[in-house]
């Protein structure tokens, strides 16, 4: 392991590294000789891997089957105005291999799934997740136990983050929690909307990447305490942040093959929910246009409104129940938000509990409006 060898660039390029009593030459070759898998080329993983690349990580694996869209840009901002409708992973090989020449970037335009995800991590020393799903963190979690390599976590929400270093095994031999003993099970649906549907500020996903970068640095040298037993918590509002420990659940079942991670957290396409009749968005628009008397219900948040909008009553979905009797009984109602997704859950609920047979789902939402009805309507 001795005969990691640098260029005269090399030395140059990591000075400032060299020159840390802590780090020095030996920190730079155990990260030259480092192999890492990044899951996601979004908010968290375009600053992980701007900063693991600079910083010399021999080798990086990048697993993302994405293109490039106007909303990234307000947060991913290793990407630009020419890049849009690109491949991420395109992009990124571009623009990496300019900032550091000397790192191999192994890219899979692809979605890593429980399928798939052995034979993309195997060889890899770490998993960072840059991942914005339940489904897919209990995939790399499961993953990364199995194949016994440590997980660093990180998750993004409108003003607030968090990290952890999951299944990590310290100095002394000793194993770390993994992200089921945080999390056994995963939260319902409902309860967990993505950045897409709750937002984030552009700046926080850069935040808490650069943690996760920092955590990977520390791992391979040596340097510092990972944050492995501990989830650490940012609210970027107020600047506060915790540290919560996390203990091992002695009671957890042992993870032995990867499962059907979207089954597992309920992840279905809202057409499969059940008790929903949809609409699409040209019946729809055959509506309007034979002026068809029926009625739009719009349950987003007010805000969202100002973004793109549609002629319809404003119910947002928390008070959909206290406004029941401003919903028509004897037309045809069609419910829609953003994606279709909150409008779903709540014609399955007004269709469950009040028995309502003349309401439906708006299928794709305002989004699907806006892409094949009227595309001067904002995406957002």
């Amino acid at each position: 392991m001795s005969n990691t060898t640098f260029s005269k660039n090399e030395y140059e390029r990591y000075s400032r590294h060299l020159i840390l009593p802590e780090f020095n030459l030996e920190g730079q070759k155990r990260l030259k000789r480092a192999k890492v898998l990044v899951v996601g080329a979004g908010g968290l993983g375009t600053p992980v891997l701007q900063y693991l690349v600079a910083a010399g990580v021999g080798t990086i694996g990048i697993v993302d089957d994405d293109i490039v869209s106007i909303s990234n840009l307000q947060r991913q901002v290793l990407f630009g105005e020419k890049d849009l409708g690109r491949k991420k992973t395109e992009v990124i090989a571009e623009k990496l291999s300019d900032l550091n020449p000397y790192v191999h970037l192994k890219l899979f335009s692809e979605r890593i799934t429980s399928k798939n995800a052995r034979s993309i991590a195997e060889g890899y020393d770490l998993i960072i997740d840059g991942s914005d799903n339940f489904p897919t963190r209990y995939l790399l979690n499961d993953l990364a136990v199995i194949l016994r390599i440590p997980y660093v976590y990180g998750a993004i929400y409108r003003f607030e983050g968090q990290v952890s270093v999951f299944n990590y095994l310290n100095k002394h031999g000793e194993l770390g929690p993994n992200y089921r003993d945080l999390f056994p099970d995963p939260p319902p649906t409902d309860q967990v909307p993505s950045c897409a549907e709750g937002g984030v500020i552009g700046v926080l996903p850069g935040m808490i990447g650069t943690i996760q970068a920092n955590e990977v640095i520390k791992i391979f040298t040596g340097i510092g305490e990972v944050l492995s037993g501990r989830l650490f918590l940012l609210d970027a509002l107020t600047f506060e942040n915790r540290t919560v420990a996390i203990s091992k659940n002695v009671n957890q079942s042992e993870v032995k093959e990867l499962i059907d991670y979207e089954n597992f957290c309920g992840w279905e396409d809202v057409k499969l929910i059940k008790n929903v009749k949809h609409l699409s968005v040209q019946e729809l628009k055959k509506m309007m246009d034979e002026k068809e008397d029926y009625q739009l219900i719009d349950v987003r948040e007010p805000y969202e409104a100002d973004i793109a909008d549609l002629p319809s009553i404003k119910i947002p979905q928390k008070q959909i129940l206290d406004h029941i009797n401003d919903i028509p009984k004897n037309k045809k109602v069609v419910f829609f938000c953003r994606s279709g997704k909150r409008s779903a859950e709540v014609v399955e609920l007004l269709t469950e509990v009040k028995g309502m047979e003349n309401i439906y789902n708006l299928n794709g939402g305002i989004l699907e409006w806006a892409d094949k009805i009227d595309t001067s309507l904002a995406r957002y």
